[in-house]
């Protein structure tokens, strides 16, 4: 029970948290529960799909099908984050000025919401359908009974979940005239963070080299599977042994990210006037 809980407790903790960080982002948006809700569910049906078929997605692309289906997934997660930052640069008087709700008439409001969903979904999927697996492989080689190992992954999802949710509720009391900068610079770090996964799977498929590998090696201070290296690997792209490669593509998609969002908010200097809370 305890190996299933930890194991759940550790794939659910990596969506909680992105789940937490947009659903905070999205706050006062029309319809914003509904498209969320959408995404989860979305996720959670196809994690199970993709669990049944992995041995079909393994062996695509010279059995590297399913390392360039995790960084197929992530790169439209980092696209959709990158394109939700922009966005919220270019309407932060509209989310700042009516917090409780904004006009439903604003058709970017309703495009955005759908492209916040996708990214749920992608979350959802990647780290439901790897759930799925462990806990299949735990059953098949019979290391607990399947009451037990059922047991401890509920509970382990609902210990994800919990911590998902306290982010959440954190970000909800910063005041609102710094809200939009503090969201902002947290989807940065994990669309850079993302990027940098995607460059790992991209690696372990053989598809572009790893240029060095590792650049450093903190795991004696802090692993990546560690609950806090969870937690710093979902939050800012933490990796206890990057690759050079890793690290590239962390420095593009941070640098690119912000620099559109800078420019934006020079086009838009009026929408960053923010009223106190």
């Amino acid at each position: 029970m305890f190996a299933a809980a930890l194991i759940v407790f550790r794939e659910s903790l990596e969506a909680a948290l992105l789940i937490g960080i947009i659903a905070a982002a999205t706050r006062g948006l029309p319809h914003r529960d509904r498209w969320l809700t959408l995404g989860i569910g979305a996720g959670l049906a196809g994690s199970l799909l993709v669990a049944a078929l992995t041995q079909s997605i393994a062996g695509l692309a010279d059995g590297s099908g399913q390392e360039l289906f995790n960084a197929a997934i992530l790169g439209i997660a980092v696209l959709m984050i990158g394109w939700h930052n922009v966005w919220m640069a270019s309407h932060g008087k509209e989310m700042a000025g009516k917090a409780k709700q904004v006009g439903v008439d604003i058709r970017n409001g309703r495009q955005e919401l759908s492209a916040i969903a996708v990214v749920v979904t992608l979350a959802v999927l990647r780290e439901g359908s790897e759930s799925v697996l462990f806990l299949e492989g735990m059953t098949a080689a019979a290391t607990d009974s399947g009451a037990s190992i059922l047991a401890g992954g509920a509970i382990g999802l609902l210990a994800g979940g919990a911590l998902g949710v306290i982010v959440y509720r954190g970000l909800l009391c910063i005041p609102l005239r710094w809200f939009f900068s503090v969201t902002s610079a947290l989807l940065l770090l994990l669309a850079a963070g993302l990027a940098s996964q995607m460059a790992k799977f991209l690696i372990q498929g053989d598809f572009i080299p790893a240029l060095a590998t590792p650049v450093w090696d903190t795991s004696g201070l802090l692993a990546t599977t560690s609950v806090l290296g969870t937690a710093l690997h979902v939050l800012i792209g933490y990796d206890a042994r990057p690759s050079g490669m890793q690290l590239l593509f962390y420095a593009a998609t941070f640098i690119t990210i912000a620099l559109g969002t800078l420019w934006i908010r020079r086009q838009h200097p009026v929408s960053y006037k923010l009223r106190p809370q």
